[in-house]
């Protein structure tokens, strides 16, 4: 039964692991992409209305 359990955690614990570092990693690079087409669409907006 303990062997079992340490098995499905390290099975399961890994791929959790690994998941949730890239979802860190993504998150930051998202946000700056966010910013990114803001400033875009506001760049975009005084072009037209000059």
């Amino acid at each position: 039964m303990e062997a079992d359990f340490l098995t499905i955690i390290a099975n399961v614990g890994f791929p959790i692991a690994l998941s949730m570092y890239l979802l860190v990693r993504i998150e930051g690079k998202l946000l700056v992409l966010s910013d990114s087409i803001n400033d875009l669409s506001k760049t975009l907006s005084k072009l037209r209305i000059e």
